[in-house]
Order: C-alpha cells, then sequence, then structure tokens
C-alpha cells in the first residue's frame, strides 16, 4: 500500500502525466481504489470538439496500474487494457477511477470507469504485473 502522498510523488515521476495535468485525487487503500483526475484543455481534443480517445486510454492505463501498485507494490507495469468507449466527452475534469477486482500471484486484475460531469465514457478492464 502507499500513501497518497507517495503515489503523487510517482505521478509527478511521470512526464507524460505532468503534461497532461493528471492529478492523483484519491486513494483508498480499504476499496483498494485509485482516483486519477485531469482538465479537459483545448490541445487534449480531436477535430470533432471532444477529449481525444488516447487520452481516455492513457487514463484508464495509468489508473489500473496505480491500483495494481497498491496490493503488488511499486514496481508494477500494465500487462492488458481493454477498453470500451461509451460516449464522447466535450467538458471536464476527466475523472479515472480504477479498483483491484482480483490478485493472483504477481498480477492483479483491475477495472476502471473514466468519466465526466458524472457520466460514465468508458470503462476497462486491465492486467498488472510484478517486475523485477
Amino acid at each position: 500500500m502507499f500513501t497518497i502522498e507517495e503515489g503523487r510523488a510517482v505521478l509527478q515521476a511521470q512526464p507524460f502525466s505532468r503534461l497532461l495535468g493528471t492529478e492523483l485525487t484519491e486513494v483508498d487503500a480499504d476499496e483498494r481504489a485509485v482516483t486519477l483526475q485531469l482538465d479537459l484543455r483545448d490541445e487534449l481534443r480531436q477535430q470533432h470538439g471532444f477529449l481525444h480517445g488516447g487520452v481516455i486510454a492513457y487514463l484508464a492505463d495509468n489508473a489500473l496500474t496505480f491500483a495494481g501498485g497498491l496490493v503488488l507494490g511499486p514496481s508494477v507495469l500494465t500487462g492488458s487494457v481493454n477498453l470500451d468507449y461509451l460516449r464522447p466527452v466535450s467538458a471536464g475534469p476527466v475523472r479515472a477511477r480504477a479498483t483491484v477486482v482480483e490478485v493472483a500471484g504477481r498480477t492483479a486484475i483491475c477495472a476502471v470507469q473514466v468519466s465526466s460531469a458524472d457520466d460514465v465514457c468508458a470503462v476497462a478492464q486491465g492486467r498488472v504485473r510484478l517486475v523485477g
């Protein structure tokens, strides 16, 4: 397990997360859950004005890896992500809440909901692996 301060330090060590302006807003050890958030800026939109799908995928990926890190420790990497887009996002902030579903040895299976303005815009499931 890690504290929110320790998680924020890890997030700040990721140049891409700093570029996007991602924040770690919740670490819930009891529920084995984390929440990442970012504001929707014009630079993150696609040609129709919606949040780019790659940003949604990034949020889901990073959130599930942080959740996996809650139970496996800090040396983890994403092994897989399966993402379903449900609706476009036109306003922020955008939040990704990931929870650990199951732990088996060096692997954690996590589920993620990505939402904006209380509307779920994407759901994902992924596998996080302990490395090293």
